[in-house]
C-alpha cells in the first residue's frame, strides 16, 4: 500500500503528528503507520557549501582570494546530522512512498529546511504542504484535511534561498576581508552591522550630550499641586532669574480656577501580540532576552500546545477564526483568568473589532491561546510568565475600551497660570485583564496626572506653598533589548531619506521577527556589545568595527531595499536571479572598499598575560555570562573564564553568585561581600539527600551554560561558524 512521507522539522513535533495520525511503529529516525511515515529534520540537515568546496584556495583566509563568488551555490549535508539526513533520503526513495507532505514550520525558514533536503536527496515525488498555526490535535487533523499543493509555496522558498545566498555572499566575504585586513576576528552582515551602528550611534549621542539646567515652578493647594505654564504652554524655564521673578510675583496671592475642562475619553485595547511585541514586553517585565522569549514560546507552541505559532509579524486574526474564539476563551477560563473569561463568554456577541482584520494578516495570525486546556502546574515559572502575558493580552483585546474622564485645570495666581491634570475612571474595560499588574508608561511631561478634588470654574483657593524646582535635561537612554527590538522594527533613529522611511514601513525593518533574536545574540557572542544591567552598551571592538566598515553597510536603507525585494520574490513578482546578481556586484564593491581602506583596528583590551598555546598576549572581554580572556589569534582560539554569572543564589541577599578562578581555586562571590569556596558551596548545596553526582551535574550544567556564547544556528550562522569548528567551536575573538 502506498504511503505518504511526512517531513517535520523537529523530532518532538514529528512524534505529536505521528500520534495524531495513528502512527505507532517506531523505526530508526521515523515512525510508521498504515497510511503515513513520519520523519524529521533536526533543524537544518542541509546547508550552503563552505567556500573551500568551490575552490581549494578558499581554504586559506587571504585578501588575494577575495571576493568569493561561486557561479552556482551548492548544497552539502551537515556532518553532525548526516545520519538523520541519510534516513530521510532513504525514506524519500522507498518504493512504497508515493508523495511527500512538508510539515516543517509554516514559515520562510521552515520552507527552506524542507526544500533543501528534498533538493539534496534528489526527490522528484509529488509534494503537498501542511500549513498550520498551532500544534493541537484538532489543528493537525484539520491541516491534513486541507493540504495545499507545495507549488503554492515555491516563491516563499525562493525568497528564503535568496536571503541565505545573499547573506553568504555579503557576510562571508566582508567578514574575511575585515579579518584578514586587520588581523582580528571581525564579522559584518547586512542586518547585524546596521543594528550595531544604531547602538554605537546612541552611545555617541550619550557621550556628546551636555546636560543643561532647567527650572519649573510648583504651587501646592489643598489636595493637589499645579505646574506653571507660559504663554507657549511650556513649563520649563532656562533662566533661573526669570523663574525667581515669577515666583516673587505670585507669593502671598490666592489662586482662582479660570478653566475647568472635563472630557469623556476612551482608550482602545492594545492589539494582540506578534513576536516582536511579546519579546519587548517580556524584556520590560521579566528581563528575558529576545532569544529566551522565543525559546519559551516555541515550548508553549510545540510541547504544551497552548499558544499559536510564535514567529509571526501580525497582530490580528482573520474573520474565519471568529467561531473558534469561544472555545479559546473556555480553554483559558482557569485560575486568575476564569472570572474575566467567563464575563466575555456571557457578554455575547464577542467584541472583535480590535482583533479581526484580514488585510493585516500575512503568513500567520497574531499569537493567541489555542483551544487546548491549560494545566498551569506543568509549566515552568518562565513558561508561565509568557503564557500569562499572552492570555491577558487576548482577554484585553476582546474587551471594551477603557473609559475615563480627563480633567484639565488651570489656576491663575496673580498674572501667572498654573496647570494640573487628573483622570477619573468611569469603566475599566480592557484594563480589567491586567488588574494591579498593569504598569502605565510614565509620561515625559512635567505635569503629571493626579487625583483632583471637585473644583468649579471661578473657585478661589489658598496657595499652601510655591517654589522653584531645578532639573537637568537627560541624555537619550541606552538601548535595552525591548527598545532595540523597537528600533530594529522601525529604524527611524538613522539619517534616512523620506523615501527610505516609507520603504521601511512596508517591510519588517531590520531583520524579521524570526531572526532578530539571533542577530542580537550574535552581537553579544562577537563581543561587539555587552550588558550593564538591562542596558546594551557597545564595546571598543564594536565601536571600532563601525568606524572601519563601508558606510552603506551600516545603513538600514540597504536592508530595507533587500527586504522589499525579498518580499516581492516571495509573491512571485520579482526574480531571484536579478536580486542575486545585484548582491554579487555589491559584494565585489564592499570587498574592494575594505581592502582599499586605510582605517586601523587596535586591540585596546590586551592584558599582560600570555596565551599558553601560542604566546600572544590575551585579550580580556566581557561575554554575555561573564568575563573571559581569549587569544587574539583566530587560528589559536584559546580561552579561559575569569568569572561567570551563575544561577546559584547568595545565602545572605539571595542575588545570583559570580564564580571566579579555575580548578580547585574556584570560589563564589556576591556583590554584597559574601565569599565562599567551591568546596564549601558544594557542602551547603548538598544538604540532606543530595548526592555528589547531583552536585557535579549542577556544576557541569553551569559551565556549559556559561561557555555557550554562540547564537542559534541559522543558515548563515552555520557558515560563519565553520572556521571555528576546527578550534572546537571557540568563540569569535575581539
Amino acid at each position: 500500500m502506498a504511503k505518504a512521507l511526512v517531513l517535520a522539522e523537529k523530532p518532538s513535533v514529528a512524534r505529536e503528528i505521528a500520534r495524531t495520525l495513528g502512527c505507532r511503529q517506531n523505526g530508526e529516525g521515523h515512525i510508521s503507520g498504515a497510511k503515513y511515515i513520519v520523519t524529521w529534520a533536526l533543524g537544518h540537515l542541509v546547508t550552503l557549501a563552505d567556500p573551500e568546496m568551490y575552490d581549494k584556495t578558499y581554504a586559506q583566509w587571504s585578501l588575494e582570494s577575495l571576493p568569493m563568488l561561486p557561479p552556482r551555490m551548492q548544497l552539502v549535508v551537515i556532518k553532525e546530522t548526516a545520519k538523520q539526513y541519510n534516513i530521510v533520503k532513504n525514506l524519500l526513495h522507498r518504493a512504497d512512498v508515493s508523495e511527500v507532505i512538508i510539515a516543517t514550520d509554516s514559515g520562510r525558514e521552515g520552507e527552506l529546511v524542507a526544500r533543501w533536503i528534498l533538493m539534496k536527496a534528489g526527490s522528484k515525488k509529488p509534494a503537498r504542504r501542511l500549513w498550520i498555526s498551532s500544534q493541537t490535535d484538532k489543528a493537525v487533523r484539520e491541516g491534513f484535511l486541507n493540504l495545499r499543493p507545495a507549488s503554492e509555496y515555491y516563491h516563499l522558498f525562493l525568497s528564503a534561498q535568496s536571503r541565505a545566498e545573499a547573506d553568504w555572499l555579503v557576510g562571508l566575504n566582508v567578514t574575511r576581508a575585515l579579518t584578514c585586513k586587520h588581523n582580528a576576528s571581525l564579522s559584518a552582515g547586512r542586518v547585524q552591522t546596521p543594528t550595531l551602528a544604531m547602538i554605537v550611534a546612541r552611545e555617541q549621542e550619550i557621550k556628546n550630550f551636555v546636560p543643561k539646567d532647567y527650572f519649573t515652578l510648583k504651587a501646592k493647594f489643598d489636595g493637589f499641586s499645579a505646574t506653571w505654564v507660559g504663554s507657549n504652554n511650556q513649563s520649563r524655564l532656562q533662566d533661573q532669574q526669570t523663574a525667581q521673578t515669577i515666583l516673587q510675583s505670585v507669593l502671598g496671592k490666592p489662586g482662582v480656577a479660570i478653566e475647568v475642562s472635563k472630557q469623556n475619553k476612551q482608550q482602545a485595547p492594545p492589539a494582540a501580540y506578534d513576536l516582536t511585541e511579546l519579546q519587548r514586553d517580556a524584556n520590560r517585565k521579566y528581563a528575558y532576552s529576545a532569544k529566551e522569549t522565543l525559546s519559551l514560546m516555541q515550548s508553549l507552541y510545540e510541547r504544551h500546545k497552548l499558544l499559536t505559532y510564535p514567529r509571526t509579524d501580525s497582530r490580528y486574526i482573520t474573520r474565519d477564526m471568529i467561531p473558534t474564539l469561544p472555545e479559546r476563551l473556555r480553554s483559558v477560563a482557569i485560575g486568575n483568568y476564569r472570572e474575566m473569561a467567563n464575563q466575555l463568554l456571557k457578554a455575547r456577541p464577542l467584541s472583535t473589532r480590535y482583533l479581526v482584520d484580514d488585510s493585516k494578516v500575512s503568513d500567520h495570525h497574531a499569537i493567541i491561546p489555542t483551544e487546548e486546556q491549560a494545566d498551569l502546574h506543568r509549566l515552568s515559572p518562565e513558561e508561565r510568565n509568557i503564557y500569562d502575558l499572552v492570555v491577558r493580552r487576548f482577554l484585553a483585546v476582546l474587551s471594551s475600551p477603557f473609559e475615563y474622564e480627563d480633567v484639565k485645570l488651570t489656576v491663575q495666581i496673580g498674572k501667572e497660570r498654573f496647570s494640573a491634570r487628573g483622570k477619573t475612571v468611569k469603566a475599566p474595560g480592557w484594563k480589567q485583564a491586567y488588574g494591579e499588574a498593569l504598569v502605565e508608561e510614565t509620561e515625559d511631561s512635567d505635569i503629571k496626572e493626579q487625583a483632583l478634588p471637585q473644583i468649579r470654574q471661578g473657585d478661589r483657593m489658598d496657595v499652601k506653598s510655591c517654589a522653584v524646582e531645578t532639573g537637568k535635561t537627560k541624555p537619550p537612554a541606552r538601548y535595552t533589548e525591548a527598545t532595540l527590538l523597537t528600533a530594529m522594527e522601525n529604524p527611524n533613529d538613522q539619517q534616512l531619506s523620506d523615501s527610505a522611511r516609507k520603504m521601511l514601513k512596508t517591510t519588517s525593518g531590520l531583520g524579521t521577527p524570526a531572526t532578530r533574536a539571533d542577530i542580537i545574540e550574535k552581537l553579544f557572542a562577537s563581543f561587539y556589545v555587552e550588558r550593564r544591567g538591562k542596558e546594551i552598551v557597545p564595546t571598543s571592538k564594536g565601536m571600532q568595527l563601525i568606524s572601519i566598515v563601508p558606510a552603506d553597510l551600516k545603513s538600514a536603507e540597504l536592508t530595507g531595499k533587500w527586504e522589499q525585494e525579498l518580499a516581492l520574490i516571495s509573491k512571485g513578482t520579482a526574480k531571484s536571479e536579478g536580486f542575486l546578481a545585484q548582491m554579487r556586484a555589491y559584494t565585489t564593491k564592499l570587498v574592494a572598499m575594505v581592502i582599499a581602506s586605510d582605517a586601523k583596528y587596535v586591540h585596546d583590551n590586551m592584558t599582560r598575560e600570555k596565551c599558553p598555546e601560542c604566546g600572544q598576549y590575551l585579550l580580556e572581554v566581557k561575554g554575555k555570562k561573564g568575563i573571559l580572556r581569549i587569544c587574539p589569534d583566530r587560528e589559536c582560539g584559546y580561552r579561559k573564564n575569569i568569572s561567570m554569572q551563575t544561577n546559584a543564589r547568595c545565602p545572605n541577599c539571595h542575588k545570583k553568585l559570580e564564580m571566579r578562578g579555575e580548578g580547585d581555586k574556584r570560589l563564589f562571590a556576591c556583590v554584597c561581600g559574601h565569599r565562599e569556596r567551591l568546596a564549601d558551596f558544594e557542602k551547603r548545596r548538598a544538604g540532606p539527600g543530595a548526592s555528589k553526582s547531583e552536585i557535579r551535574n549542577y556544576m557541569q550544567a553551569q559551565e556549559k551554560n556559561n561557555s555557550n556564547e554562540a547564537p542559534g544556528a541559522s543558515a548563515l550562522a552555520i557558515q560563519l561558524a565553520k572556521w571555528q569548528e576546527k578550534t572546537k567551536e571557540k568563540p569569535t575573538n575581539p
